[in-house]
């Protein structure tokens, strides 16, 4: 990370955040096996160090877990949610759904093109059906009316909706992009946007993971608005994070409460479950099963009460997620330096770029341990 100008800002800066990235090392499709994406490991020091950096691929993601660690994986699942479609009065239109408001999947959030022209009352023509704006929330949110029940919605996306990729990704391939864009332990409908720190997890992998006395959790989060919202306020405190559902199910907090017994370390595959469990958790660590909707903000000076290690893509300049594990640093550095945390990022992110690691949705991973 670069700045310009002669003073460094400050951590509650947005501008700290920024940073110079070469479009080619934007990863623009998968890595096929998805295991064989690489892999930074970079172990923190508390003595505010970077305390040593490996490159790895991704399948020796086996060889820093060890036995009694618990790995909590995001079980949500992507819709293929971006519809294309015609506005009833003339037009292109597009429809990205973010959320059901119902249970029954017939009310959704979405964003939808062209904003303008878009509001309460009008109507979208896609494959034979017509969706209503019913609506408006804040951030050109809209409420509209797809369907009439939760089968038919899923048949309706399934038949007519594409993959919604972030718009960095340009020309992929359809069916590539449901195959990969997805991870294979994808369970609970519900996403915009994949948990892309899992899909480098191949079914075999998982069964090394486990062969090696590592134990598999699951939260679900929805990842929405929340997640992939540009933080715009220049003093980071100000932005408000959308609120997203999670879930922690009865298992998933036994295997925490038995993984803390047994000292080994809870490992969080992404953003969104470290998300999950410091939204439910308590003072002591312990977490609570159940669901909510989450709007919390993680930045540096966050005291971390669950996780222990995170398993990370590359994240957005100016991106709450980057400030996320901005703060996992802070976290692993001891508390006592949140000005070193940034520091020690900006190196790493600046081996990263060196090195022509891939960023992104469908870029390379880190692993960040202490």
């Amino acid at each position: 990370m670069t700045y310009v100008g002669d003073e460094q800002p400050g951590i509650y800066d947005l501008d700290a955040y920024d940073y110079d990235l070469p479009e080619s090392l934007i990863a623009q499709t998968p890595a096929v096996p998805r295991d064989s994406a690489r892999l930074l490991v970079w172990r923190v020091s508390s003595a505010g160090s970077s305390g040593g950096i490996e490159h790895r691929v991704f399948s020796d993601i086996v060889d820093y877990l060890r036995p009694g660690d618990l790995l909590v994986l995001n079980d949500t699942r992507v819709l293929p949610a971006r519809l294309q479609g015609t506005r009833v009065n003339g037009g292109k239109a597009e429809v990205l759904l973010l959320s059901p408001v119902s249970g029954d999947f017939g009310l959704w959030r979405a964003l939808v093109r062209p904003g303008r022209r878009l509001r309460t009352g009008d109507r979208v023509a896609v494959g034979g059906r017509v969706l209503t704006i019913v609506g408006e929330e804040g951030d050109g949110v809209r409420v509209v009316r797809v369907g009439t029940g939760r089968e038919d919605v899923l048949s309706f996306l399934d038949e007519h909706g594409t993959m919604p990729l972030p718009p960095y990704i340009k020309n992929a391939d359809p069916l590539l992009a449901r195959r990969y864009y997805q991870t294979v332990f994808a369970l609970r409908d519900g996403s915009a946007a994949a948990p892309t720190a899992g899909l480098h997890f191949t079914e075999e992998l998982l069964r090394r993971v486990e062969e090696r006395g590592i134990e598999i959790a699951h939260i679900t989060l929805h990842v929405g608005l929340g997640t992939f919202r540009p933080v715009k306020s220049p003093d980071i405190r100000q932005h408000r994070i959308h609120s997203e559902y999670c879930e922690i199910p009865d298992a998933t907090e036994a295997a925490v409460r038995s993984c803390r017994a047994r000292q080994g370390r809870i490992v969080a595959v992404g953003t969104t479950v470290v998300r999950t469990l410091e939204s439910m958790a308590a003072g002591d660590g312990t977490i609570r099963p159940g669901f909510m909707d989450t709007e919390l903000f993680i930045y540096p000076g966050f005291s971390y009460k669950v996780a222990d290690a995170l398993i990370t893509n590359f994240h957005l300049p100016r991106s709450s997620l980057l400030m996320l594990v901005s703060a996992f640093v802070n976290y692993l550095e001891g508390g006592r330096r949140e000005k070193s945390s940034l520091d020690s990022l900006r190196e790493i992110y600046s081996i990263a770029v060196s090195e022509g690691y891939r960023f992104f949705s469908f870029g390379d991973a880190m692993f960040i341990e202490k």
